[in-house]
């Protein structure tokens, strides 16, 4: 028998999709509004008609209808990949077995933050473009929420003299263009857009998280509420790493864009080897 490895179980999507379902109505999700409006600077760049797009998200509901690139408008198909919404298909992410394989454009907004196999997502999504078609995926970038981490990590260790895994992990932006590359993504290319925000209190962050649906996603997470001993010593540890004069708190907030294509003998090639024309020696030989 063939030797398959399975992704270990590391999010829990059944507890992601409750801590959606309960955001408040109303409330600003700022962090979507802010990639949202990145991904249509970015595409605003491309001099490309997308006859077939696509964007999904774990809740679609939070999607355009529509987007922009250098060539005028397009409609999007939208996909949720964790929570249900009418007239929208709902596709498993570690499947991803989604309407069509023939897309000019898949945009993925925070799905790599709850799929377990992330190269596995990568190449199914891939699979899903026609040639020369485009990949682009917004994730929360590796030093997100390092404070609020470090925080409890302080606690748990004062509190009850162990570690418990509180904050989820993030794709690191040094890990994210070889990713692109093992899913068979030609000319992958990733950056990050980093933002400090500024909460009156660590508490007011911890309540932020909770109203963004951004709670602990983790399946193997502690199974008992936090104590009020515990939040109290995480938020004078949170404090101590990130207060400042004004008695404010600061919070890392990193997207991780990436993008790559689907493979076509149209793209570009690199040269190969001793095939140039001139010499870097000659071009830096001294002139006169």
């Amino acid at each position: 028998m063939p030797d398959i490895t399975l992704a270990p179980n590391v999010f829990d999507r059944q507890l992601i999709a409750r801590h959606l379902e309960r955001r408040p109505k109303g409330h600003d999700d700022f962090v979507t509004r802010l990639v949202l409006a990145d991904l249509e600077d970015r595409l605003g760049t491309v001099t490309r008609d997308f006859e077939q797009a696509l964007i999904m998200a774990p809740d679609a509901s939070v999607l355009p209808l529509a987007g922009r690139s250098a060539n005028g408008t397009f409609a999007y198909e939208r996909v949720s990949t964790v929570c249900p919404l009418q007239g929208v298909p709902q596709v498993d992410p570690e499947m991803l077995d989604l309407p069509r394989r023939d897309y000019d454009l898949i945009v993925s907004i925070f799905d790599l933050d709850v799929v377990d196999d992330v190269p596995g997502f990568l190449a199914r999504a891939r699979a899903h473009l026609r040639g020369d078609g485009l990949f682009l995926a917004a994730a929360i970038g590796g030093d997100s929420l390092t404070e609020l981490r470090e925080a409890f990590l302080t606690a748990d260790a004062e509190v009850s003299g162990g570690a418990f895994l509180r904050v989820a992990p993030f794709i690191p932006l040094s890990e994210a263009a070889g990713l692109l590359q093992r899913a068979g993504l030609a000319l992958p290319v990733s950056d990050v857009e980093t933002h400090i925000v500024r909460y009156q209190s660590p508490l007011s962050l911890m309540r932020e998280l909770k109203a963004l649906g951004a709670s602990n996603p983790l399946a193997d997470r502690p199974h008992r509420m936090a104590t009020l001993k515990l939040i109290q010593a995480a938020a004078a540890a949170y404090e101590s790493l990130a207060g400042d004069p004004d008695g404010r708190v600061r919070a890392t907030l990193e997207i991780v864009w990436m993008s790559g294509w689907a493979p076509h003998e149209s793209q570009q090639k690199p040269l190969k080897p001793g095939s140039a024309e001139i010499s870097l020696t000659e071009i830096l030989k001294p002139r006169g």
